[in-house]
């Protein structure tokens, strides 16, 4: 089974969408991969509460993706996790290559970056429509 790696700054709103999300399209149509995800800076995430974005949970019930009550809490990535994956993306390019650059430097040529704005420069809806259908699409490039 092949890794993607997911990465966004919190790992609480995009990329915990994004992973869910593949995951469950994935399984639908018998692809070999499975998705995870972390955040880069999860100390900057100190307003999130729970497990997940109360936005990404009700966008992935309504595509019919049910997540469990019990989830984790968002991770901190780690080189491990970047050794991992077979495919790493980060949801948004200007945001996340200044972090993977300090954090991660090794990486920064090996990642994927989409544009995906977080939830004060981009309308919830408008960027997890994006976040879907740049998934759909992955999901096509690897069948």
């Amino acid at each position: 089974m092949k890794k993607i790696l997911f990465l966004c700054t919190g790992n609480y709103y995009r990329s915990r969408f994004a992973e869910y999300l593949f995951n469950f399209l994935a399984e639908k149509q018998g692809i070999n991969w499975r998705a995870f995800s972390r955040g880069l800076a999860i100390e900057r995430g100190v307003n999130n509460i729970g497990a997940i974005s109360p936005y990404a949970r009700e966008a992935l019930k309504v595509r019919g993706c049910i997540i469990s009550e019990n989830e984790r809490l968002p991770l901190q990535a780690k080189e491990k996790d970047f050794a991992e994956a077979d495919q790493i993306i980060a949801l948004n390019e200007s945001e996340h290559r200044p972090l993977i650059r300090e954090r991660f430097p090794n990486w920064e040529d090996v990642i994927k970056y989409w544009q995906i704005n977080d939830i004060n420069k981009t309308p919830v809806e408008e960027a997890l429509s994006d976040i879907e259908q740049q998934v759909k699409r992955l999901i096509s490039i690897l069948r």
